[in-house]
């Protein structure tokens, strides 16, 4: 295989730190007056959908049920609870604040890990997680720190909430029934999620509540740019960039976004950036770059570990 230009992988990080950076702000824009739901749930079908399609025409792998119910659930626990509470939250939560607070899903998954499999995290990690959570508490924490007013907490906690479901579907998803293609399981998952938003719209009166009249030209341009460039764009330089690069350096993605939409917020919707943001936010992806790297170290050591051994075990067969 022909080794990628340095261009080509400096432009792929690029639209996916850009891209994915920018979509809180595209998230706010949009439920200005757009259904905060139903707008999630067309956003995820029709992605899902132009995916679903792209595989069709290539040769569709086999699918089974089992892989259509990992789908569901993955869907919810990422989509539903995860992109639904934090498009609930943008109302009242600036983006650059919500992504700084859903960046500690790395936090989330280290907590969940030892708490369901009793994977204990190494003292650094721990300490990383101490960090970030410092970092959430001053975030969100009473008004008057270095003259700031309070977050809304209501909105604050649903972005926790939404950062929890987020790495609980990540694990899920880890040992999930897929398809042998990544993009299938992508689209299969974006599919059942934006249904199952359809359906939480629909019980929250949105169908019977909506008005396309209200519609703003800024939140229909917010939609399109969501579908196109977040959850088709930005997913298909993410996959290419996985089979192209370390997942150690694809991973930086996690600590760069919050900052980009912190900028982004700033730099287009006028979003205030305080010292509590500023000193916050620093703590907070500081902790996230900690776990990140250590995880993608102990990945290195172990995908070696086994390395060393399939060369064992072959040297003694061929005895």
């Amino acid at each position: 295989m022909t080794r990628p230009s340095a261009a080509r992988i400096v432009f792929a990080f690029l639209i996916v730190y850009v891209i994915w950076g920018s979509t809180y702000l595209a998230i706010r824009f949009a439920v200005e007056s757009l259904p905060v739901l139903l707008y999630a749930a067309v956003r995820f079908v029709v992605a899902g959908a132009a995916l679903y399609a792209a595989v069709v025409v290539r040769g569709m792998p086999r699918v089974t049920l089992a892989h259509w119910r990992d789908a569901a659930i993955v869907g919810a626990l990422l989509l539903l609870l995860g992109n639904g509470l934090v498009s609930i939250a943008e109302r009242t939560v600036p983006s650059g604040v919500a992504a700084v607070i859903v960046a500690t899903v790395p936090l989330d998954v280290v907590l969940l890990q030892w708490l369901t499999m009793r994977r204990r995290p190494a003292a650094s990690i721990f300490g990383a997680i101490v960090i970030g959570l410092a970092g959430v508490a001053l975030l969100i924490g009473p008004a008057g720190f270095a003259g700031s007013e309070r977050i809304d907490l209501f909105g604050s906690l649903l972005l926790v909430v939404a950062s929890v479901a987020w790495a609980a579907g990540s694990l899920y998803s880890s040992r999930a029934a897929v398809p042998s293609t990544p993009i299938l399981a992508t689209a299969m998952q974006q599919l059942a999620g934006g249904a199952l938003l359809l359906v939480a719209g629909a019980a929250m009166g949105e169908l019977g509540a909506l008005d396309a009249s209200t519609f703003t030209p800024r939140s229909i341009v917010a939609l399109l740019y969501l579908i196109v460039f977040g959850s088709l764009v930005a997913f298909t330089a993410y996959i290419w960039l996985l089979r192209n690069v370390p997942p150690a350096v694809v991973s930086t993605y996690a600590f760069v976004n919050p900052m980009v939409a912190v900028f982004l917020g700033w730099a287009i919707a006028g979003e205030e950036i305080t010292a509590r943001t500023i000193i916050a936010s620093a703590i907070i992806v500081v902790a996230v770059a900690i776990i990140t790297i250590a995880q993608a170290r102990n990945a290195l050591r172990d995908r070696r570990e086994r390395d060393a051994d399939g060369n064992r075990s072959t040297a003694t067969a061929a005895k």
